[in-house]
């Protein structure tokens, strides 16, 4: 697409029944590719600090790190819907905390959507930056920052609850949800009650559109995926198998060859060894 996708395509996209496809990823030249794919959207996860920095939970990511990662993808991915992901600390302290940091990512990183983990406590947060001009996309279900890492809703009880908290999040200004880890039954019902695009991160086929962390989708990830997650390419092996082939060529003298050299220009040659000449003189 050449001009900027935004939450408006996303909302007319729902309405016709078309679903759109959107991946997190971290870094510029990764995201330059991923646009290319081309995908509707981007989100720049929290998840960061794990598969950049090998942290073992989200909680380590700070403003100042999300703000220049999620710059550089936005200058890599000038036309998708930038989604920047407000870390830990980053909006629970008070409403005036989340508006400013909502803010720095508007300013600074040019996202189109903020997107804040969120519980009943963050109903008022919500509400208040969305009325502040910030479109947000509350996160519900299986919140990482929270560390309980189960399937959602797997009870009537529970699946209840999670409905009446998606509709509160529409009620109080959201203008897309992410639901993660969500049963696919439940995640059905709350996509066809809401006007806003739904993205399922494990949620099952019934939401609006689908997110993946870009090492799962292009077989990167070291050790067990979620059950949800998918790969679509062996990156992983390959980038291994290309660097042992790197380390044998160097090893044996085959790289660098003549064809991946610099030469000095015709008849330099003779005129640097003259000089060398008289210097040892």
């Amino acid at each position: 697409m050449d001009r900027k996708i935004t939450i408006s395509d996303l909302v007319e996209a729902k309405r016709q029944g078309r679903r759109f496809a959107a991946v997190s990823c971290y870094d510029y030249t990764t995201a330059g590719l991923v646009a290319s794919a081309p995908v509707d959207m981007i989100l720049v996860g929290d998840s960061a600090v794990q598969v950049m920095l090998g942290f073992d939970s989200t909680l380590a990511a700070t403003m100042d790190f999300m703000l220049a990662i999620t710059a550089a993808v936005g200058r890599a991915a000038p036309n998708v819907l930038l989604v920047a992901d407000m870390p830990f600390g980053s909006y629970q302290p008070s409403i005036e905390t989340a508006i400013k940091n909502a803010g720095r990512f508007m300013a600074q990183a040019g996202v189109g959507l903020v997107k804040i983990e969120a519980t009943v406590a963050q109903i008022e947060t919500i509400k208040a930056v969305s009325d502040a001009g910030i479109p947000t996309m509350p996160h519900i279900g299986l919140r990482p920052q929270s560390g309980k890492l189960k399937a959602q809703a797997t009870t009537a009880e529970s699946a209840i609850e999670l409905i009446y908290l998606a509709d509160k999040m529409f009620e109080a200004g959201a203008s897309m949800l992410l639901l993660e880890g969500t049963t696919r039954e439940v995640a059905k019902i709350i996509t066809e009650r809401l006007p806003i695009p739904v993205v399922g991160c494990g949620s099952g086929p019934g939401c609006d559109g689908q997110i993946l962390i870009i090492p799962d989708i292009l077989g990167q990830t070291s050790g067990a995926m979620p059950k949800f997650s998918k790969s679509y390419a062996g990156l992983g092996q390959a980038t291994i198998d290309a660097v042992k082939s790197y380390v044998d060529e160097v090893t044996t003298g085959r790289y660098p060859d003549d064809g991946h050299c610099y030469h000095i220009k015709p008849g330099q040659m003779e005129e640097l060894q003259k000089i060398l000449a008289s210097e040892q003189r």
